[in-house]
């Protein structure tokens, strides 16, 4: 059987489906594949992967409707953040209040977004769902692409969106340019519960090894969730293997240690899980009937947690762009009518990348003369008038160029 529609996103994560959401109001036919469907069923503990969501990407998921039961399942919100080195007078402190939010940001766990989006996709009358199932083959005609799926099911479309993630299958199969290094650095992640409580506050030391971040998150236990953070320590990959294989006492003693104990005795709480951590910016964002969006275009070191604030932004882009070509009477997949939304993204995904790789190398190394300049900076950027609202605002995702979605 054959199913005409006009966008045919693959992948359906978080940004897959928010760009799905973002479409709702149009009479665009919208359909998306996904080759695993997740499991509903949340544990009393948060999971381990875990997002930083700014503003710009909490107004996104107000939008399109997801966020009402974001907040019913679990999210938790933090009001400040502490920033230090490791054995240096290198630190900064922000706070909501003095940029008059209620809050810096929610630290909600990625299941938790992509059931939420999912209830809102499964309301769309103009979405058709295709979960679980896998693109076979994909080929692009003079006016549409065709997919054939596992299942047997036959699918046409205008547009073809990779929303597929890191190692994303369309990238691959359009054989799309790659720029990509390794940081040599694996990820960390875990749940901890500390001695004292955290206070709605998430915390970052810069290590000689790699920065360790502590984000406040809640589990399904009241009395615990004051003391309860999901961890991102990036560190050599060789050492984030020992610290998942090392046992819980060794671990927490360790932990405890490079965080400079600030939290009183930290312990590990359920699994500890590491992956590696690659830069990656594919070359081209838009082709003859092909996008890319999130971790598909771009992925970023996550030291400060904006890997999926930028997704959402791609797909709140890509939405409006879409919107605006359709609503003139032209074509949705022509290479020339993408361009302006791969020029839009890729300026934004390329200031991002150089911000975090500058983070990265500024506070990479002992170095006295570095260790000096990064105290230095952080103590100007503190005391400077206005410097310090100015970074504020944009991690908080209000200031930029932004979609009418995230605004």
């Amino acid at each position: 059987m054959m199913q005409n529609v006009d966008i045919a996103i693959v992948g359906g994560g978080m940004v897959g489906l928010a760009l799905a959401t973002a479409l709702k109001e149009t009479e665009l036919r919208v359909a998306v594949i996904e080759s695993k469907i997740p499991n509903e069923t949340l544990s009393d503990l948060p999971d381990v992967r875990v997002s930083a969501l700014n503003r710009a990407s909490e107004n996104i998921l107000r939008k399109v409707g997801a966020w009402e039961a974001i907040e019913q399942k679990r999210l938790s919100p933090y009001n400040a953040m502490e920033v230090w080195e490791k054995d240096s007078f290198a630190n900064i402190s922000f706070s909501a209040e003095d940029i008059a939010q209620n809050n810096l940001g929610h630290i909600v766990e990625n299941r938790v977004i992509q059931l939420s989006l999912l209830n809102v996709v499964k309301r769309c009358p103009n979405v058709s769902l295709f979960m679980p199932a896998t693109i076979q083959s994909l080929n692009i005609g003079e006016s549409e692409a065709w997919m054939s799926l596992d299942d047997g099911q036959m699918l046409t479309a205008k547009l073809v969106v990779g929303a597929d993630g890191a190692n994303s299958w369309v990238r691959n199969h359009f054989d799309i340019p790659l720029t990509h290094w390794d940081y040599g650095h694996s990820a960390l992640v875990a749940n901890i519960e500390t001695a004292l409580p955290h206070n709605g506050v998430a915390r970052q030391v810069f290590t000689p090894s790699g920065p360790l971040a502590f984000l406040p998150v809640k589990s399904s236990d009241p009395s615990q969730s004051e003391k309860l953070c999901s961890i991102v320590w990036s560190t050599d990959p060789l050492r984030a293997e020992s610290l998942v294989d090392m046992t819980e006492q060794e671990f927490n003693q360790t932990l405890t240690a490079e965080f400079d104990g600030k939290l009183g005795l930290c312990k590990v709480v359920g699994e500890r899980h590491a992956f590696p951590l690659k830069m990656r910016y594919a070359r081209d964002f838009a082709s003859e009937r092909v996008a890319l969006v999130g971790d598909a275009a771009h992925t970023i070191h996550p030291l400060a947690g904006q890997g999926v604030n930028l997704g959402f932004l791609d797909a709140a882009s890509l939405a409006q762009h879409v919107i605006s070509i359709w609503e003139q009477g032209q074509d949705i997949g022509s290479k020339k009518n993408l361009r302006s939304y791969e020029r839009w993204r890729k300026a934004e995904a390329v200031k991002m990348q150089a911000a975090m790789q500058g983070f990265k190398e500024l506070f990479d190394g002992s170095n006295p003369v570095k260790k000096l300049v990064r105290g230095i900076g952080l103590s100007a950027v503190s005391y400077l008038p206005g410097a310090k609202d100015e970074v504020m605002k944009y991690a908080l995702g209000v200031k930029g160029n932004l979609p009418e979605l995230a605004k």
